[in-house]
């Protein structure tokens, strides 16, 4: 089972100078954990991420080390996220975004995604954005091509 069999088509996407307000509010009102940043092209560039989004509230590590978490003030922290929100796409995206092919096999493009940590991942042809697809959609599939059919086998038999 390929790639092509499983991505969902319909992908939202976001260019880089996109400010980051509007990204989030895509994120929280329909629960993107990831949005695939394209050029005026649809070329992938990149990818914006809630992490990316929420790791820019936290301390440095060089705080933290001369200070500790126990020092940090957890609602200043959530403070923070005012300011982040006011940044652009390009500001805190992760340039060159991995991607797989369509004609990838399914588990392939799970083993990538578990490689990286990935929920999911962009799908390009030549960089040009095409689809996306998650563990989610690797998981139903599989679902549908063994249970659905030793279901259908045992009302049959």
């Amino acid at each position: 089972m390929l790639v092509k069999d499983v991505m969902g088509c319909s992908v939202r996407s976001v260019k880089s100078d996109a400010r980051l307000i509007e990204v989030v509010s895509l994120m929280c009102l329909y629960r993107y954990s990831g949005l695939p940043v394209v050029d005026d092209n649809n070329l992938l560039i990149g990818f914006v991420a809630e992490k990316d989004v929420l790791s820019r509230m936290f301390p440095s590590l060089t705080e933290l080390m001369d200070g500790g978490m126990a020092t940090v003030d957890m609602d200043e922290l959530m403070g923070k996220y005012k300011d982040v929100v006011k940044l652009k796409v390009s500001d805190i995206m992760t340039k060159g975004a991995v991607s797989v092919p369509p004609d990838m096999h399914v588990l392939r493009a799970a083993a990538v995604m578990a490689r990286y940590k990935f929920r999911r991942i962009p799908v390009a042809v030549d960089k040009r954005l095409v689809g996306v697809i998650s563990m989610g959609d690797v998981h139903k599939a599989i679902f549908r091509a063994n249970i659905t059919q030793a279901v259908a086998g045992c009302i049959q038999d």
